[in-house]
């Protein structure tokens, strides 16, 4: 008996509200939690980092840091939950799982750089505003996704995997604190992130199934393991974390700021058009149909009352993570209540703060290598939606003015030093400048015959 029939039939396994046996289905859901574990903790981490209570930061805050990552998985969970199971016109009902966003990053590193704790009360204000948006886009998401094709999609996420680049570097060199320091760069460092980089690679290659799928995952593990030989990890912070800790409401406060609440808002589209294209992609690889206009409409609302609540405790903006898009489509399992148990242990893993000071023992150029693997993704997922465009002199304009002008934003901040607070934060990135010259041009320039 092969294992896609003691799993359930052809017609089960493409059918979201069927249930394969407990011995199949917390497998598949802890399978989905590997591919998405990384990726979903990481916002946190450089987020804190950049406020500077992270890595090697000897910062009094540096629990703070425990905090977020507890929130990433306590409201991944939750945000998965709404999508999977659902509330009235809210969540897609199919095995969407939901995650901590990359696509908010270069937003959010401006807004906090340098400034402490008490810049997060902004970034929660603008994750509540932006997660209520995103509620609002849902109601006519479909009417506007003829102003995001895949040149524009394409441009953006290749964009915030050029940002992110830099990061992964910095990581795995030894993260900011060891900058202008002899350590930065060492041989150390980067043999450490190599090994996470080239065993990531080879187990994503030559292994198969759950184990190709937690392919970053273990790569970390493998550069763990040489760092703690090399005398790199300290385990202090597990000893004086707290056993168990629930979500606190308001833990940063909440802050309103024009320029938290416009770049928000502003990704938002982006990470709605995400979303939607993730949800299709759901609905084809899993049972080989479209997604309904009810389904797409409901995962934007979740996407958008996920991220709010979020913002609430403490959490980060979430969307719906493109890998586990894939996962679906691997095993050819359809059942949402697979990811809902998959959310289930997310959720009580988030709750043991133990955990994520376990998390945080992981040296920050492990962290490096994987990331280093993930950034390099996020931007080849950008040429990958950009190989769907049809390039004529027209596409090629818009191309090259607005990855010109975000990308040279990017590496020449002090270009930006006679605009306002709110403004220079909003065009650092160049995320911002890169989409709406695309999104403009390709609504203005004539289209060619």
């Amino acid at each position: 008996m092969s294992t896609q029939t003691s799993i359930g039939t052809p017609k089960q396994l493409a059918d979201p509200n069927y249930t394969p046996p407990m011995v199949h289905a917390i497998p598949l859901g802890l399978q989905h939690i590997m591919a998405m574990f990384i990726s979903n903790v990481t916002p946190a981490i450089i987020v804190a980092g950049a406020a500077g209570f992270g890595f090697g930061s000897n910062s009094p805050d540096f629990p703070m840091m425990i905090y977020m990552i507890q929130m990433s998985m306590v409201f991944a969970g939750v945000a998965t939950l709404i999508q999977t199971i659902g509330m009235g016109p809210v969540g897609a009902r199919l095995p969407v799982v939901q995650g901590t966003s990359f696509a908010f990053v270069p937003i959010m590193v401006p807004l906090v750089a340098g400034k402490g704790v008490d810049a997060m009360a902004a970034v929660m204000g603008g994750v509540l505003v932006g997660g209520l948006f995103h509620v609002f886009l849902g109601t006519f998401i479909k009417k506007i996704r003829f102003a995001l094709p895949p040149l524009v999609t394409g441009l953006v996420v290749l964009m915030i995997g050029l940002y992110l680049i830099k990061v992964g570097i910095q990581y795995a060199a030894g993260g900011v604190p060891a900058m202008g320091k002899p350590e930065f760069g060492s041989l150390q460092n980067w043999t450490v992130a190599g090994v996470v980089i080239v065993v990531s690679l080879g187990v994503k290659f030559f292994a198969r199934g759950i184990v190709s799928a937690g392919a970053v995952l273990i790569g970390m593990l493998a550069g763990y393991l040489v760092a703690m030989s090399m005398g790199m990890v300290s385990f202090g912070n597990i000893g004086n974390a707290k056993v168990f800790q629930l979500p606190i409401p308001m833990h940063f406060g909440l802050e309103f700021t024009a320029a938290a609440i416009i770049g928000m808002c502003a990704i938002s589209f982006i990470s709605a058009v995400e979303t939607v294209g993730d949800v299709s992609g759901i609905a084809k690889g899993g049972a080989n149909r479209e997604a309904t206009d009810d389904e797409i409409q409901g995962a934007t609302y979740a996407d958008g009352l996920g991220t709010s609540v979020a913002g609430l405790f403490g959490g980060l903006p979430n969307t719906s993570f493109s890998q586990n898009v894939g996962l679906v489509a691997m095993t050819g399992v359809m059942s949402r209540n697979v990811v809902s148990i998959g959310a289930a242990i997310l959720i009580v893993a988030g709750l043991f703060p133990k955990i994520g000071a376990a998390i945080s023992t992981v040296p920050i150029e492990v962290l490096g290598g994987g990331v280093i693997v993930m950034f390099g993704m996020v931007a080849a997922a950008g040429v990958s939606i950009l190989s769907e465009v049809k390039w004529d002199r027209r596409s090629l304009m818009i191309f090259a003015v607005s990855l010109s002008v975000g990308l040279g934003l990017q590496l020449v901040p002090s270009a930006l030093q006679h605009l306002s607070g709110t403004a220079k934060v909003l065009m650092t990135s160049g995320l911002l400048p890169a989409a709406v010259l695309a999104i403009v041009l390709n609504l203005v320039l004539p289209k060619t015959d």
